[in-house]
């Protein structure tokens, strides 16, 4: 096996793998296509043949991909003392022998194909503006401090150059939220969050249903990740329609 990066004379192999399971492999074609310039990739190689793969974004958040042998000698050239890393569930012992975890996760990535939506639109949601993003950011704070805790307004407007976001007011207080980032692939919903006194109202129903709907109207797929525990949630996707597609790990820790 060789472990090569990622060079535009092995792009066609890539894209090839890529594109057989967009879903799988999404981070790796939306950093690789539009952030490419803080984006690491490398291939683990059987011939022409890609047995795994290893996206290092930002020096920071890392993807790994592959059979067990590919992503072992994948680890072995992870150099980063600090890493925010998801994997397939069976190498999470791999990784925690490398790393050692300050927060892990089962994480749910749920797709869901055009037409098979089932959009419940109960409350109005609105298209939220760069005017909102205090509230945004606080929202996600009070909403799940462990994931969002340092989210600021400042990262919320310079995401919105990418991401649109929704939510629904309740006497001009912001309730509930979502974001979603569309790309030729499919439509990614990254945030849904309501607080937590206005929770069991159907808010959030209808604000994923809205997302769904803004995904639709130009692309046949939509993607949500969702932490396996959080029943709530996985039960919101579920009525809109989404269904589990994979499970992965997560974990964010430091270089043992």
């Amino acid at each position: 096996m060789e472990i090569v990066p990622l060079a535009p004379a092995l792009e066609h192999i890539f894209w090839r793998h890529v594109n057989q399971d967009i879903p799988h492999y999404y981070f790796f074609a939306l950093d690789w296509k539009y952030d490419k310039d803080v984006s690491r990739i490398l291939l683990a190689l059987e011939g022409n043949r890609i047995d795994g793969m290893m996206l290092v974004y930002r020096q920071s958040i890392v993807q790994l991909r592959g059979s067990d042998e590919a992503v072992g000698a994948l680890l072995e050239r992870l150099d980063l003392e600090e890493v925010e890393l998801q994997s397939q569930e069976q190498h999470e012992q791999r990784v925690l022998e490398k790393y050692r975890a300050a927060i892990r996760h089962r994480m749910i990535l749920m797709t869901l194909n055009k037409n098979g939506e089932s959009l419940q639109l109960i409350h109005p949601v609105v298209k939220l503006r760069v005017s909102d993003s205090e509230e945004i950011a606080l929202l996600m704070r009070l909403a799940n401090p462990e994931v969002w805790g340092v989210t600021t307004s400042q990262k919320i407007v310079e995401g919105m150059r990418r991401v649109s976001w929704f939510g629904i007011m309740v006497n001009g207080e912001l309730v509930s939220i979502g974001s979603v980032h569309l790309t030729e692939w499919a439509g990614l919903i990254g945030v849904v969050a309501t607080h937590g006194a206005h929770m069991n109202r159907g808010y959030a129903t209808s604000v994923v249903s809205k997302l769904v709907e803004q995904v639709f109207e130009n692309r046949s797929m939509a993607m949500i990740y969702v932490l396996a525990d959080n029943l709530p949630a996985v039960r919101v996707y579920e009525k809109v329609g989404f269904k589990p597609y994979r499970q992965y790990f997560f974990m964010r820790g430091e270089k043992r």
